[in-house]
């Protein structure tokens, strides 16, 4: 199954609950075990789905076979890294251009997130720059968004908040993460199976070395040869197959 965040698209009404990475995670727990009556599950996700499948493998380890990631959620602190290897030196490059240049949306969004949602809301031009930029930005399109992606998924991404009036409320995980603790405490880990893969155009990719600190049974950690951010959209058969990969001997 693949539910929707709630503040999100169709899973948002009016003046329902606003939920962060903590309360959307035990929200699907609750969801596969109290709802559906599964006794174990597993979890997939990018972007935010990252983070709550991480959450869930962390706060719900005794209920998660396992967790597959393509966007690898460690904390984004440069000095979390002491005489780094070449690999991290790359990695910390890497962080230092995405902490200056391209996490202005994650400030706006996390502390003045009303002023930006009834703008976004009134303007639909507006709401497609707001989102288009991004995809033009983080996916493996040289610039291009033609070549990955056509008109028509563009403008379902854009319609699914617009039509449902679900941007402000998309907001509020930024909120919830910039006024609390990160989702996996400080010191601990996530020790339930994980995989992960890496596309090349993703927003960061940060080496095995450095996942390993606080995710510590990796089984499966592959580099993959295009894609980037929205890889579900730009490569959805190559992420299918590194799903069932990880998952299949998980079963056994």
């Amino acid at each position: 199954m693949a539910p929707s965040l709630p503040g999100y698209a169709l899973s948002f009404a009016p003046g329902q609950k606003r939920f962060g990475v903590e309360a959307i995670a035990n929200c699907f727990a609750d969801l596969m075990t109290g709802v559906l009556g599964y006794p174990r599950f597993a979890a997939q996700g990018g972007d935010w789905g990252s983070f709550i499948a991480a959450r869930l493998g962390y706060a719900h380890a005794a209920y998660v076979l396992g967790i597959h990631l393509n966007l690898m959620p460690i904390r984004r602190d440069p000095a979390m890294v002491a005489d780094p290897t070449p690999e991290e030196i790359r990695y910390l490059d890497e962080l230092k251009t995405w902490l200056k240049e391209e996490t202005g949306y994650q400030w706006i969004q996390g502390t003045r997130p009303q002023t930006l949602a009834f703008a976004l809301t009134d303007s639909p031009a507006g709401l497609a720059a707001w989102i288009i930029e991004k995809f033009r930005a983080w996916s493996d399109c040289d610039g291009d968004l033609d070549a990955v992606f056509t008109k028509d998924q563009l403008l379902a991404n854009i319609s699914l908040y617009w039509f449902t009036g679900a941007i402000g409320s998309s907001f509020w995980p930024y909120f919830s993460r910039m006024h609390g603790p990160w989702p996996i405490p400080q010191g601990e880990t996530v020790r339930v199976p994980t995989g992960y893969c890496e596309f090349p155009r993703e927003i960061l990719r940060p080496p095995r070395s450095l996942a390993a600190r606080t995710f510590t049974d990796i089984r499966r950690f592959s580099v993959m040869p295009s894609g980037g951010h929205f890889a579900a959209m730009e490569e959805p058969d190559a992420l299918a197959r590194e799903v069932r990969e990880f998952f299949r001997p998980l079963r056994a």
